[in-house]
């Protein structure tokens, strides 16, 4: 069934797996290879785990990018990883108040600079950061990363631990934020839980559990990507599909992009430009 599978999954993840392995349990479901998923998420983490599935992998560069967690923190020690699975270090009883762990707060609100766990999935000189750290290479420091925290919200006060939700832009790393709080308050911080509530458009209310998973979950992406859609005549399509340019009488913003589609079925990604499409990506062939 999986030759023309096309689209996208809001896929559950739950804690002890990797964002790789909710693809292999995928692929063997639908019987397709091509499937790939938007953002890993911590095999600590579970939460919303976006899924591209068919063709649909070559849009994931245009979903939504924003995100949004559930994050409990331990203060009073550090982990090598950021979170409950490293090695852990004691800095110092937790003791702060709630009015000074608000004020602490304030400070990550906005854009700021961020640097990566070291077990992370980046990648330094073709190699990702965790494979250098289990080789025993953790004296490599990633580069710090511009990223935009829009809202963080207390949850629950309860020290040693500290319940917050946050929103904030991709590339947001919420093991990295708990450890600099804990360094701001002074007793080192690691992330006890992590829940990713929405991710790329997707929210965890309408995730689906691995196991559920069928054709009929499959997201239509015009109902995922906000793109303005062109209805193509027979003659177009044959253009279209072999990757040529068509010209319109279409009023669209230069620059744009466009889903060209006939029949309610997108074929190609397009950029509006001089009242042509010139064609991204061929994506389906009626």
């Amino acid at each position: 069934m999986g030759a023309n599978l096309f689209g996208f999954l809001n896929i559950y993840k739950p804690k002890g797996i990797t964002s790789f392995d909710v693809i292999y349990k995928l692929r063997k479901i639908f019987g397709i290879k091509k499937i790939g998923h938007a953002g890993t998420l911590d095999p600590l983490a579970d939460g919303v785990l976006p899924v591209a599935v068919g063709n649909a992998s070559r849009l994931i560069e245009y979903l939504e990018g924003n995100k949004a967690y559930e994050a409990k923190i331990f203060f009073g020690a550090n982990s090598t990883t950021y979170d409950d699975e490293g090695e852990k270090t004691e800095v110092a009883v937790a003791s702060f108040s709630e009015e000074e762990f608000l004020n602490a707060l304030q400070k990550f609100i906005g854009k700021i600079e961020q640097i990566p766990p070291v077990y992370s999935a980046i990648k330094v000189g073709g190699k990702k950061l965790y494979e250098l750290a289990r080789a025993g290479k953790t004296n490599i420091e990633p580069e710090p990363r511009s990223v935009e925290i829009y809202d963080i919200s207390l949850s629950e006060f309860n020290l040693p631990y500290v319940t917050i939700s946050v929103s904030c832009s991709s590339g947001t790393y919420i093991r990295s934020l708990a450890y600099d709080l804990g360094v701001a308050l002074k007793t080192g911080a690691y992330i006890k839980e992590l829940k990713r509530t929405k991710s790329n458009g997707f929210e965890i209310q309408n995730a689906i559990e691995i196991e559920n998973a069928s054709a009929s979950c499959i997201l239509n992406p015009l109902s995922v990507i906000n793109f303005p859609v062109y209805n193509l005549s027979e003659q177009e399509y044959q253009k279209v599909k072999n990757g040529n340019s068509i010209r319109t009488d279409g009023k669209y913003q230069e620059s744009q992009r466009i889903f060209l589609c006939k029949e309610g079925e997108i074929i190609a990604l397009a950029t509006y430009q001089n009242s042509v499409f010139s064609v991204d990506k061929v994506l389906n062939i009626c």
